[in-house]
């Protein structure tokens, strides 16, 4: 069984952060939250089937962060704090986030996931997309317990998931730019359900409605951000950081942004255009002989190249100009421990890509 998250192993927030009493009381009710959080977690995924249950429990077993339900109980701290409502939405959110990833994996033709192999490795893509719905239908009962508010947000919400994947799958169109529709692709996948979970703690907590704004920039330019970082991290050959070899995101087809600035890059300098080519070359390579010792150190050589490379740079700036973004988007809120804690969390996303 996993084990529940804190609010600083979440949001990588110190202690220096956290060093007020009011700082303190702020960090000991969110994870009093969590808590809630995670026992309503373990009773959503049991389902009168055994074969669901333990499907539906395998990703949620694996850990996680638990990074959305903990900005929606932090959020809740702007209202009444962590009151049913909060962890029901909290729940939903972060079940639509694990329901996701069944079926991303499947997509991806992913071989890890949270350092353990991917559902469709142990039932086959079938029984990982099913289990997928499930959680997903678990959810939306959830969020339908809220109300109309509730359900429009998450349905509009899973709408923008759908439409980043099918981008995503699609790639630009018709001369579109590729970083804007990267950068698109992202905000719908991953910065629409932080945006979410952000917004359901003032929803349903009872702060002020001129906060829900405020709330949704931040958790969508956030989520950018975080996801950006993530591309970076993909390239590192610190497996036990992301429970993946290093460069996997590559080898499942999916170009992000380094690879993306690189193929900008190579139209105008020779070194980037022979980095890529050796890329794409062993991509190929590697899908026909995965257990060549060879073809796999030629393939970590040139990810470890790409890393140092300024592509790669240039992506770390694109995240920080989203988490600067996110940052100026709390200026509506009261000064307080809350605004300092979101504060810490956008540049403590792009300080875990060092």
């Amino acid at each position: 069984m996993s084990r529940t998250p804190t609010l600083t192993g979440s949001l990588g927030l110190g202690e220096k952060v956290l060093a007020s009493p009011a700082e303190r009381r702020l960090a000991a009710a969110v994870e009093d939250g969590l808590e809630l959080v995670e026992e309503r977690l373990r009773a959503e995924v049991r389902f009168a089937d055994p074969m669901a249950d333990a499907m539906s429990r395998y990703l949620l077993e694996a850990g996680g962060k638990r990074v959305r339900p903990t900005l929606a109980l932090l959020t809740a701290q702007l209202g009444g704090g962590v009151v049913p409502d909060v962890v029901t939405g909290a729940a939903a959110v972060e079940l639509t986030h694990l329901a996701s990833l069944y079926h991303d994996d499947v997509m991806d033709e992913a071989e890890l996931r949270r350092g353990v192999p991917v559902a469709q490795s142990v039932w086959g893509n079938s029984v990982a997309i099913l289990a997928g719905d499930l959680l997903f239908a678990r959810a939306g009962k959830l969020i339908a317990s809220l109300g109309a508010v509730g359900l429009d947000l998450h349905a509009r919400t899973f709408e923008r998931l759908c439409l980043g994947q099918l981008h995503e799958t699609l790639g630009p169109q018709g001369g579109e730019d590729p970083v804007a529709h990267y950068l698109q692709v992202l905000a719908d996948k991953t910065g629409s359900l932080i945006a979410a979970s952000s917004q359901i703690g003032v929803l349903y907590s009872g702060a002020p409605d001129e906060f829900r704004a405020a709330a949704e920039v931040f958790g969508e330019r956030v989520g950018v951000a975080f996801q950006l970082v993530d591309d970076v991290i993909d390239l590192s050959a610190e497996t036990e950081q992301t429970g993946k070899r290093a460069g996997t995101d590559l080898l499942a087809g999916i170009p992000t942004l380094p690879l993306i600035h690189l193929r900008r890059m190579a139209a105008e300098d020779a070194a980037s255009a022979e980095l890529l080519a050796r890329i794409e070359r062993d991509v190929d390579a590697e899908e026909g002989a995965v257990d060549d010792p060879a073809a796999s150190a030629d393939f970590a050589a040139a990810i470890a190249q790409l890393r140092a490379h300024p592509a790669t740079q240039a992506t770390l700036e694109e995240a920080r100009r989203w988490a600067a973004e996110a940052v100026a988007a709390l200026a509506p809120l009261p000064e307080g421990p809350v605004k300092k804690a979101l504060t810490r969390f956008a540049d403590a996303i792009v300080e875990r890509s060092n």
